[in-house]
């Protein structure tokens, strides 16, 4: 499915700068009706599919539960096997761990409580994992999923993440097998997610080109996979897709989708074709320095998000326009200075906002996040670090 001419909308509404009067900063700022905005949006490239909400990319659990209460929206794709223990106690009923893990003691507090063994789903794709998990149990039944390689390999090139050992049918219903032989362990899903299409903006022809050519493999190859594997095991879910991808057309095979990063639309999605997604998510910083007429430096900043270094993984000023970080320095830990003209019009605790380049990630640096809406602060939910959480 093709949308002609959508792409990723960066103005937001004027009234939102204005909302933090009075307010100590630096301070991490969601502009609900861009949220509900994107919300809607999301769900409507998905076409009737659940999307299963991505927690890496909120990490505020009050956020988390808002938005699992929405039509469309059921159960959280977890970043971590502690974070999904946690979740699954305070409530969220279906947690699927998005990579493997080594966590044995979390793995045991799992299976040895009744309610979190129905709540949590573990990833594998490798026979140690298996072995681990079987070895943690302590006799009870543990749920599983595999993860499926979503990428698309031309010959010797690798074009996508380096994930799965698991790749191509027969692998899979070898995998099927081998869980089978597993006592405690019960293979109820499958994931493939296709960072190369997803996590990939469309900034040219090659880019779309491999878009298009990954969409076409792994729609023959996901039922493929899915057959191979429904020989050994009575699967429960098929999750696919991400924020970027949620429009694409999917097989019948494909039971849920998942996102999380279109909440928040990062700067890294300004560049996707067939989205409609508004900048929802901000942090403001005040100008403590003024070197220069032209240059002004605020508090901290320098919230780089992780992937390949470069500057589209720095933290982009938005407001007021006209301000640009120095390429010799960046944003920094403790100042991040700024030039252009509209430095001349600011003063020492004037506010610069910033949009992150990834979502999630900038709620690391803060211990709670500002709900805003028509320029008011309406609520204050506590981020996974206000709750004393670090997940890695």
């Amino acid at each position: 499915m093709r949308l002609p001419g959508l792409r990723s909308s960066t103005s937001p509404d004027d009234s939102l700068w204005g909302a933090l009067t009075g307010v100590s900063a630096p301070v991490a700022i969601l502009d609900l009706a861009a949220c509900e905005h994107n919300l809607a949006e999301m769900c409507g490239r998905a076409r009737g599919l659940p999307i299963r909400l991505a927690s890496k990319s909120i990490r505020v659990r009050g956020l988390i539960d808002r938005v699992l209460t929405e039509p469309g929206y059921h159960g959280v794709l977890a970043y971590s096997a502690a974070e999904a223990c946690w979740l699954a106690r305070h409530g969220v009923e279906d947690v699927l761990v998005a990579y493997p893990t080594v966590d044995t003691a979390t793995i045991a507090q799992v299976a040895a409580d009744s309610q979190l063994r129905e709540r949590v789903t573990f990833m594998a794709d490798l026979r140690e994992h298996l072995a681990l998990i079987d070895g943690a149990s302590g006799g009870q039944p543990v749920r599983v999923c595999l993860d499926v390689d979503s990428s698309l390999d031309v010959g010797p090139v690798h074009l996508g993440v380096h994930r799965s050992s698991v790749h191509t049918p027969e692998q899979a219903a070898e995998f099927a097998r081998l869980t089978a032989t597993f006592e405690h362990i019960r293979l109820v899903g499958l994931m493939f997610y296709d960072a190369q299409i997803a996590g990939m903006r469309d900034t040219g022809p090659a880019i779309r080109l491999v878009k298009r050519k990954s969409a076409d493999d792994l729609r023959v190859r996901r039922e493929a996979v899915r057959a191979a594997v429904s020989q050994y095991a009575q699967l429960e879910l098929v999750n696919a897709g991400g924020t970027g991808s949620l429009h694409a057309d999917w097989d019948a095979s494909v039971t849920e989708l998942a996102a999380g990063s279109g909440v928040f639309a990062p700067t890294l999605f300004d560049e996707y074709d067939d989205t409609d997604l508004r900048p929802a998510a901000y942090f403001a910083s005040p100008v403590v320095r003024k070197p220069r007429p032209d240059t002004v430096v605020t508090f901290s900043g320098g919230y780089a998000a992780s992937g390949a270094p470069g500057r589209s993984r720095s933290p982009r000023p938005v407001h007021p326009k006209g301000l640009h970080l120095f390429r010799t320095e960046g944003a920094g830990e403790v100042q991040t200075p700024l030039h252009g003209r509209r430095a001349r019009e600011l003063q020492l605790g004037d506010l610069v906002w910033f949009r992150h380049a990834k979502a999630g990630e900038m709620c690391e640096r803060f211990t709670e996040i500002l709900l805003v809406r028509g320029g008011e602060i309406v609520d204050r939910l506590p981020t996974y670090r206000g709750e004393g959480q670090n997940f890695g």
